[in-house]
């Protein structure tokens, strides 16, 4: 009887043992029964660590917060205590009756699995979930905002776009954010405001006070009339809500929420600029500009130059225009204009000047009007056309030889006859040189050309000697041959470039591999490392003027925007000249 007792008390210490290294892993909810308006939370715990957590297919809801990991390990009179935890905040899609699906985790090498959870969803309740949970709050204090500030602008009218992201005071956020979806703006022309740093401002939302970053600035010229739709800005920020809990130095005790926000789509509607009083010369100018034509000297001599320029300066779409064609009399000699273009983008659009400055150069004596240019374009202040036109110009060159035709142009025709001056060398007609040939001819054998051709062999032989250490020599320096090869790709892709012109896309693609592998061949960079930043410390590295390191930056910028920006062709020609012109000058300073 004894021994039998000795057997039961065995039997009972091992079954506890057992029972207390026994692994648990289930699934437990917040509640059964919940209605539409409101959140679950599901938790998935175990009193082991383990691997290769997976969670159920919440198909029948919305998952609004998660996963959120914690931990709890403590020691205490000797008895070890282990639990974590995987929680997620669900918001029911529909009304019914659903199941969530067993989640599974391996531990020591076992598959465990949780038993599926049946929970009832209802009508929308009055007060759900009584006192919000910590996700319901960080939605509530946290917004992001796109403010616009003109919705119903013209044609080619700017307007901005400011991003602000707005926290309540009673929560904050952590420095981990990230842009999930950044907006693009098909159907404008568009430039961001650089921000430096991001400052933390007061203001209100809603009438509450709150505290706001500015996160983007944009400035967008509408190019299509209609409603044009912006694309959101989209943002993962992790939320840090006070639990209503302190720690034992009576410190708040925050819960982080990883959240999603968005600024929502936002619809501009564009006006068309009125055709009511629309000039015939309107090239799409709008804004506030001045419009002026000088030129370097009106009085010269025959075959000197003289620099004609046609200016544009004020506040505008400075950018998205052609200016007017200067017109001269076909006796003057004009060269293809250089276009100028010195702008500045700030929150209230463009400002600035642009300019085409034509080199002209006469070629006979005489007086040469310059006609009037006008130019014309939408004031918004006052949404109505305007036009400036420029006084006519008189070139006089007062030196050279004079034409021996009437030119149309002239202001008084000239009938001037040309005075014939005879030939004084009277014999001209007489051949005084001979071209006389040998009637014998001289055989090959040890002539010149038989010497010459039995040594060349001989000389040949050292001359392919050298020939050949020479390749080698040049095929064992790979990097160097890596950088001819570069090298020749960057001029051939500028000549597919020059082939392009009028093609925007072909263009600036073919133009941004020239300079992709004018800077492999130059600075030995690779693909992974082109970027504006890396470029300008290696070419200031290399003793560039900062003057041409700022225009080669600014033709990759031109590459960047012309895939959505409108081009002309004689911005396309500019880019061009501008790309040879700089790849010529680093190629001269470079060391």
């Amino acid at each position: 009887m004894k021994i039998i007792k000795n057997i039961s008390i065995v039997l009972f210490l091992l079954v506890s043992s057992i029972t207390y290294a026994q692994v648990k892993f289930e699934a437990k909810v917040s509640k059964q029964k919940l209605g539409v308006n409101e959140r679950l939370r599901i938790d998935f715990e175990m009193n082991k660590d383990g691997d290769n957590f997976v969670p159920p297919n919440f198909d029948d809801f919305t998952v609004v917060g998660g996963p959120n990991t914690s931990l709890m390990n403590y020691n205490a009179n000797g008895k070890k205590t282990y639990q974590k935890t995987y929680s997620y905040f669900l918001a029911p899609k529909k009304k019914g009756k659903f199941t969530i699906k067993q989640a599974t985790i391996e531990i020591d090498g076992e598959v465990y699995k949780t038993f599926p959870v049946t929970v009832t969803v209802t009508d929308a309740v009055d007060k759900p979930n009584g006192q919000p949970d910590a996700s319901d709050i960080a939605s509530d204090k946290i917004h992001l905002v796109a403010e616009v500030s003109n919705s119903n602008p013209y044609l080619n009218e700017p307007t901005t776009v400011v991003y602000k992201l707005y926290v309540s005071r009673d929560v904050g956020i952590s420095s981990n954010w990230r842009e999930k979806q950044t907006p693009r703006y098909n159907d404008f022309w568009s430039q961001n405001i650089e921000i430096k740093g991001l400052n933390i401002l007061r203001g209100e939302y809603k009438g509450e006070d709150y505290r706001y970053v500015v996160l983007r600035k944009t400035v967008l010229y509408p190019q299509k009339t209609g409603k044009l739709k912006l694309e959101p800005l989209v943002l993962d920020v992790t939320v840090e809500v006070p639990t209503g809990r302190a720690n034992i130095f009576g410190q708040q005790i925050m819960t982080q929420v990883p959240k999603t926000v968005t600024a929502g789509s936002r619809t501009i509607d564009v006006k068309p600029l009125p055709e009511n009083g629309k000039p015939s010369d309107f090239k799409g100018a709008v804004g506030d500009f001045n419009f002026n034509v000088t030129t370097s000297k009106t009085q010269l001599n025959a075959t000197e130059s003289l620099q004609a320029q046609i200016e544009v300066t004020g506040n505008g779409n400075l950018k998205l225009f052609e200016l007017p064609k200067l017109t001269t009399p076909s006796s003057l000699e004009v060269y293809e204009p250089e276009h100028k273009e010195n702008v500045r983008t700030g929150l209230s659009g463009m400002q600035g000047s642009i300019s085409d400055t034509y080199t002209i150069v006469p070629q006979y004596r005489g007086k040469y009007p310059v006609p009037s240019i006008s130019f014309s374009y939408f004031d918004l202040k006052t949404e109505s056309y305007k036009r400036i036109t420029s006084d006519e110009i008189v070139i006089d060159v007062v030196e050279g030889p004079t034409a021996s035709v009437n030119n149309s142009e002239n202001t008084e025709a000239n009938n001037t006859k040309q005075t014939i001056k005879p030939n004084t060398n009277a014999f001209a007609f007489i051949k005084t040189t001979s071209n006389w040939e040998s009637m014998s001819s001289k055989g090959f054998f040890k002539s010149t050309s038989f010497w010459c051709l039995l040594l060349l062999p001989f000389l040949a032989i050292p001359l392919a000697i050298f020939i050949r250490r020479a390749k080698d020599k040049r095929d064992a320096d790979v990097v160097g041959t890596r950088i001819r090869k570069a090298d020749r790709l960057a001029k051939k892709y500028l000549s597919e470039a020059k082939k392009n012109l009028g093609q925007k896309e072909a263009f600036y693609e073919s133009l941004e591999r020239a300079l992709h592998n004018y800077l492999k061949a130059k600075l030995n960079i690779e693909t992974s490392d082109f970027n504006k930043e890396k470029i300008e410390a290696l070419l200031t590295q290399k003793k560039v003027e900062p003057n041409v390191v700022t225009e080669f930056i600014s033709i990759l910028e031109s590459c960047e925007l012309a895939r959505y920006t409108p081009i002309t062709n004689v911005t396309m020609q500019n880019d061009y000249d501008k790309a040879a012109e700089t790849i010529s000058l680093i190629d001269k300073q470079i060391r």
